[in-house]
């Protein structure tokens, strides 16, 4: 690593597990902050240690590297009260903690700013939920999926004639660790200014129902209902959906009329801008089976490959890969997409990149901790006595 990290210097605890928290800290981590895992050693660790098929080793799945890089981990017990003022000790010496405990849990373990102020006015304290911490839902549990149907994304995806259909991705929990990441940097910024700390809230709940967003506008004032539209098309716009080409599929996006034009040009159909079905995003919309008809007939003509060459840079449009050919792409790699993320144990690990990209500096690139990692050194720095940290492991408070 080298140059200077905009988050160098910030210290964040984190009490995470799964998913969206650990993005949400991870994203801190790859710009510089000290992210410090609390894992309970009686449960070994994060739950996503354990979320298979694929891992490298015994509590190390592929699925606990990709959301924990540039991480330490300290292995405590917080429901034991050693565990507590160990806690309470790192809380001195940190700018913020981060949990996604259900709605409920942050109170009762202590981890919210009523309870951890005294040790230190200025710690931010985010909470990230399923449901948000008040109201009738705060003691449930929920998870990305669930969030996706109530908030209407299944309705959205798929084909009218078929089952509603999720995200491929756990796209509720990407955004919200994204946004709790966002909220806890906002939190940071105010108590920089005013000298004290505060709760924020995060629910994927929340998250999910917000990024509705302009089709929420749509029908809340003027009672639109959007519904699925065949091959993914826009609700609202054509040419912009999935067509089939020679040898597969091609998406096509023509938000503004120049890239229409620049369409016509490219596949030989100069009529096209002076017949009254295709001329307008209006009449396209109208009539916008007779208008797929025609792109269909003429993107078959050619073969993916051989449409991007012609499209690149002119009209909006990108082949339709599998995860295996996204991330072997030769744009993937020329943009430096691809890190390697070293282990002591398993050597390199390869990962996506942090899609932030830092003038004058290069990320870290630690993989993963192992469950307790950096308990011996966290404790020391503290300043407990070796004869302390032996008696806590002693008595299963850290691992």
């Amino acid at each position: 690593m080298s140059g200077h990290l905009p988050l160098a210097g910030l210290r964040i605890i984190a009490v995470e597990q799964y998913g969206a928290g650990p993005f949400a800290t991870q994203h801190l981590a790859d710009l510089g902050a000290e992210v410090i895992k609390i894992e309970n050693p009686k449960e070994g660790g994060d739950i996503g240690r354990q979320v298979g098929p694929h891992f490298f080793g015994p509590g190390d799945s592929h699925f606990y590297e990709a959301f924990n890089r540039n991480k330490k981990s300290i292995a405590l017990d917080l429901k034991q009260p050693e565990g507590r003022q160990v806690l309470l000790d790192l809380v001195r010496t940190s700018d913020a903690i981060l949990d996604n405990l259900r709605g409920d849990l942050p109170t009762k373990l202590g981890v919210d700013y009523a309870s951890l102020s005294e040790a230190n006015p200025k710690l931010v304290c985010v909470h990230l939920s399923a449901y948000g911490r008040t109201g009738s839902r705060k003691a449930w549990p929920g998870y990305d999926y669930m969030m996706q149907a109530e908030a209407g994304y299944l309705s959205l995806t798929g084909e009218p004639d078929g089952p509603p259909s999720r995200a491929g991705l756990s796209i509720v929990d990407l955004a919200t660790g994204t946004t709790a990441a966002m909220a806890l940097l906002a939190g940071v910024i105010d108590a920089m200014k005013t000298g004290k700390g505060r709760d924020l809230d995060v629910s994927l709940y929340d998250v999910a129902l917000h990024n509705v967003l302009y089709l929420g506008t749509w029908y809340l004032n003027g009672g639109t209902v959007t519904t699925r539209q065949p091959r993914s098309s826009h609700p609202s716009l054509t040419p912009s959906q999935l067509y089939r080409t020679k040898d597969g599929w091609i998406f096509i996006m023509c938000q503004k009329e120049k890239f229409w034009h620049n369409l016509v040009e490219a596949l030989g159909r100069p009529e096209w801008l002076e017949d009254e079905d295709f001329a307008t995003f209006a009449a396209r919309l109208e009539n916008r089976p007779h208008v797929n008809a025609a792109l269909d007939a003429a993107f078959q003509q050619k073969t993916t490959d051989e449409w991007m060459a012609q499209l690149a840079g002119r009209v909006p449009a990108a082949p339709v890969y599998d995860v295996a050919q996204a991330l072997d792409a030769e744009f993937a790699h020329e943009q430096g997409r691809i890190m390697d993320f070293h282990h002591p144990e398993h050597g390199p690990i390869r990962g996506i990149a942090s899609p932030v990209r830092v003038a004058g500096a290069t990320h870290p690139t630690d993989a993963a901790p192992t469950l307790g990692e950096d308990t011996h050194d966290l404790l020391s720095e503290l300043g407990y006595a070796p004869e302390r940290v032996s008696e806590l492991r002693k008595r299963s408070i850290i691992g």
